[in-house]
């Protein structure tokens, strides 16, 4: 009898056991007979109760859920290949509909990697890299001291220190997707609360070309800057130049004129000393003429004179005769 009442009793807490079920905070629960749901979803936390054996407990998350998509390939409106990695929040809002479409979170995240990935290889075809890389409008550029002083400035669009303006910027375009994407899971019982790029990244097959023309575009800034400093480094050699021939200029001026006033005074000088007496112009007469022998005659010289000649005369006159100089007064 006692073991009959143990086996009694056993059998009863098994099918209780079976009939009551717990609900945590962050669950919600579809209950199902056969397979098939029955009754309203259980989204209080608590001890509940089903039909035991015959029903099923089906539990699905009530929290925000993360959805982290692969990075994928795709081209923007100026045929620019990128790798664009997204991710997403999203949580269930209507678990029957979940349950019917999806059954569980494997399933929503895939279906999520579809949807997802379709609307932004839409939205980033729709427009340029600029548009998805920049996120504000008038967002002013820091300005290098240098470039500012040399007021350098070349195509509208591509003026040192300034940016290439944008129409909406990578926030809107994440709203676009959003806008989109949320609409298309809602089916789904799936509620998108907000998706945002990770990381956008150029292809790597494009990339070296990306760099490559990022350098020559640095290359030809550095020669624009190396050409106008040349330019500027002969204006002022040339100005340098100019000044210093006219300084040269304006000193042997200077010179030639110190040097004539001083030959007109030593002139002067001679003039007066030697035109005092007759002997005196006579003896300056000998002097200049001594040194214009001096100046032509050396022992390498040939000189060959006529009989009129001054220089022959004087010569001649000095044959067997001693020159006494005459006093002067």
């Amino acid at each position: 009898m006692n073991r009959l009442l143990i086996i009694v009793a056993g059998l009863l807490a098994f099918v209780l056991f079976n009939a009551f079920y717990t609900v945590g905070e962050a669950q919600q629960v579809i209950l199902t007979q056969f397979g098939k749901p029955v009754g309203a979803p259980v989204t209080a936390a608590g001890l509940k109760m089903k039909v035991p054996f015959i029903q099923e407990v089906n539990r699905i998350d009530k929290r925000i859920l993360e959805w982290d998509g692969s990075p994928s390939d795709m081209p923007t409106k100026d045929k620019l290949y990128i790798s664009v990695d997204l991710f997403a929040r999203w949580r269930i809002i209507d678990p029957l509909a979940y349950f019917l479409r999806l059954r569980d979170e494997r399933s929503a995240l895939s279906r999520l990697d579809d949807i997802l990935g379709s609307e932004t290889r839409n939205a980033v075809a729709k427009h340029e890299l600029i548009e998805i890389v920049r996120t504000t409008k008038n967002r002013v550029p820091l300005k290098d001291p240098v470039l500012t002083e040399t007021g350098d400035v070349a195509d509208d669009n591509s003026a040192v220190g300034t940016l290439v303006p944008i129409h909406k910027g990578r926030v809107l375009v994440e709203q676009e997707i959003f806008k989109a994407a949320a609409e298309k899971v809602k089916v789904f019982g799936v509620e998108l609360l907000d998706i945002r790029f990770k990381r956008i990244n150029y292809n790597a097959s494009v990339e070296p070309k990306i760099y490559e023309r990022m350098i020559s575009e640095r290359r030809q800034i550095a020669e624009r800057f190396r050409s106008e400093g040349n330019g500027e480094a002969a204006r002022i050699r040339g100005n340098m130049t100019r000044d210093l021939n006219r300084i040269q200029s304006e000193a042997y001026r200077k010179v030639e004129e110190t040097r004539g006033e001083g030959d007109a005074k030593a002139a002067e000088i001679y003039a007066n000393a030697y035109n005092k007496t007759p002997a005196a112009a006579d003896f300056y007469a000998f002097t200049r003429t001594m040194d214009a022998y001096q100046a032509i005659l050396t022992p390498d010289t040939n000189l060959i004179l006529s009989t009129d000649s001054e220089v022959f005369s004087l010569l001649k006159q000095t044959q067997g005769k001693t020159l006494t100089p005459t006093p002067l007064p």
